[in-house]
């Protein structure tokens, strides 16, 4: 992806963020109202019901029927339990549901399940699914190389452009994670050549931990002094370094961007210690899953780029080689000036 297409990308999805408060209407379309006339009943799975993240997707469907009239609604499944959820759709099998949107916690029990939904008739929507095979079709905020892409331009930003930096991951064998971080040296590479990538550690390990990622934040800035920033991937990699940064009285000489909850890192980002950090809103996800499930009840052909009327999801594509997987555009920026405006 190139600087043009990314930067286009990026003032659409800054937009988004700074009114994310308000949900997107969805558009008026025929499908949308068929399934309000229809009277068909949409119900939305997710991993984890108490999960802020997940509270915050209801707050998306919601919004989508209120809006809409069209009968959606998010299931309470309760704490994440991958036995439970798969039970939880075989119950809305029995209900006689017309669609199903999941969010799986485990692939091959849910996959199991989705096949009785499947054979009863039954239309399936999935999101961070990508690899269910019982699906009508999956979709996904972004593709990895575009998120890695988005990760990268806000840490250049914050560094202005230049100086030594590295990539942390959750571990070495995260697929998603490491999928970002080279994307976003890849992008470095072509956009930003006074950046350097650190050669003798190009990328560290936070275990998907704060405590670790602060620490191997203090252990790289006292063994590498020309080092100025670090690519965070998991959502504990930018606030632990940050504590790092805070720690060590570097705010303003050390940056670090990457994934991050809003509410959890609110104060930080007051601060001025972290600069931005990225996410993608469920909420919006929510509302996408549902306006895809009216269009495949309503039998509308499904063909690229498809348009679900949320920001971020306009103009989705197929992942290569791939007739389920949609991929939008879906990243958001999160800063000091909008991350009171989420509500998670």
């Amino acid at each position: 992806m190139n600087k043009k297409v990314v930067s286009v990308l990026l003032s659409t999805v800054l937009a988004a963020g700074l009114a994310i408060s308000a949900f997107a209407a969805p558009a008026d379309s025929e499908s949308v109202k068929k399934a309000a006339d229809e009277g068909w009943e949409i119900a939305v799975v997710p991993k984890d019901s108490t999960n802020p993240w997940f509270v915050r997707m209801k707050a998306g469907v919601d919004g989508f029927a209120s809006e809409t009239g069209v009968d959606c609604y998010q299931v309470d499944t309760g704490t994440i339990d991958a036995v439970a959820q798969a039970q939880q759709v075989k119950d809305l099998i029995a209900q006689g549901v017309d669609a199903i949107c999941v969010v799986p916690v485990d692939i091959e029990s849910m996959d199991s399940a989705l096949k009785e939904a499947k054979d009863a008739g039954i239309v399936v929507i999935a999101h961070e699914g990508a690899s269910l095979e019982n699906v009508d079709y999956d979709i996904e905020a972004f593709s990895n190389e575009g998120y890695g892409a988005f990760i990268m331009q806000n840490l250049a930003e914050a560094m202005g452009e230049e100086g030594v930096y590295t990539t942390m991951v959750a571990s070495l064998t995260n697929g998603s994670h490491n999928e970002w971080a080279d994307a976003g040296v890849a992008y470095q590479k072509e956009n930003y050549p006074n950046m350097t990538l650190l050669e003798e550690m190009p990328r560290v390990e936070s275990n998907d931990n704060g405590d670790d990622a602060y620490n191997k934040a203090k252990e790289l800035i006292k063994a590498y002094p020309d080092l100025k920033g670090i690519m965070g991937t998991s959502s504990f990699d930018a606030p632990g370094v940050a504590r790092a940064i805070q720690e060590l009285g570097l705010t303003d000489q050390f940056f670090t961007s990457g994934t991050g909850m809003p509410a959890d890192n609110a104060e930080l980002l007051k601060s001025g210690v972290v600069k931005s950090l990225t996410l993608w809103d469920p909420a919006i996800a929510g509302e996408a899953m549902v306006d895809l499930a009216c269009k495949v009840l309503a039998g509308e052909a499904i063909e690229a780029p498809v348009n679900l009327d949320v920001d971020g999801y306009t103009e989705m594509n197929w992942r290569e080689g791939s007739e389920t997987v949609l991929e939008g555009q879906g990243w958001i920026t999160i800063d000091a000036e909008n991350v009171d405006s989420f509500g998670f």
